[in-house]
C-alpha cells in the first residue's frame, strides 16, 4: 500500500518521536523512508544587522541539515530500511508538501507539538498546514 513515506524532521527529539512508527510501517509495507530536513532560517534582524553573515549562517545551516539527514539515513539503512534524505529551503509546510509531490510520497508521517490556544495561534502549526493541504494521507504522532 505504501511505497514511499516522507518523514519531515526538524532535529528535535519531539520530531524524531515519529521515527519508530514510520520504521514499523516501512518494514511491514517494504516501503522507503524519505527523511526531509528544512533548515531553519535566521531571524530577520540578522539580515539588517549583519547582511554579510547571512550567507555564512545559511551555509552552516545547510551543512548541518545535510549531516543530520545523512545520519538518519545511515541509521535507517543499518536497520535494513530503504531510505534516502533530502534537504530543502523555504517555509516548512511548503517544503514538506513540495517534496511529498516531487518524491511521489504515499504518506507523510510527522510528529505534532500538540500546541493549543494562543501558542498555536502565535506560532502556527506546520502539521495543521500539511494536513489541510496534502494530497496524500498524513499520519500525525503526538509525542506523549
Amino acid at each position: 500500500m505504501y511505497k514511499r513515506i516522507l518523514v519531515p524532521l526538524d532535529g528535535s527529539r519531539l520530531a524524531e518521536s515519529v521515527l519508530p512508527h514510520a520504521q514499523a510501517l516501512a518494514k511491514v509495507e517494504g516501503a522507503e523512508i524519505i527523511i526531509l530536513r528544512v533548515p531553519a532560517l535566521p531571524a530577520a534582524e540578522i539580515f539588517t544587522r549583519a547582511p554579510g553573515m547571512v550567507s555564512i549562517i545559511n551555509k552552516d545551516l545547510e551543512e548541518e541539515a545535510e549531516t543530520y539527514v545523512n545520519d538518519k539515513v545511515a541509521y535507517l539503512t543499518d536497520e535494513h530500511i530503504k531510505a534516502k534524505g533530502i534537504t530543502k529551503d523555504g517555509p516548512a509546510p511548503d517544503a514538506i508538501l513540495s517534496v511529498a509531490e516531487e518524491a511521489h510520497a504515499d504518506l507523510i508521517a510527522m510528529s505534532t507539538h500538540g500546541w493549543t490556544g494562543v501558542k498555536r495561534w502565535l506560532l502556527g502549526s506546520v502539521a495543521d498546514n500539511v494536513v489541510h493541504h496534502a494530497h496524500v494521507p498524513v499520519m500525525l504522532i503526538h509525542p506523549k
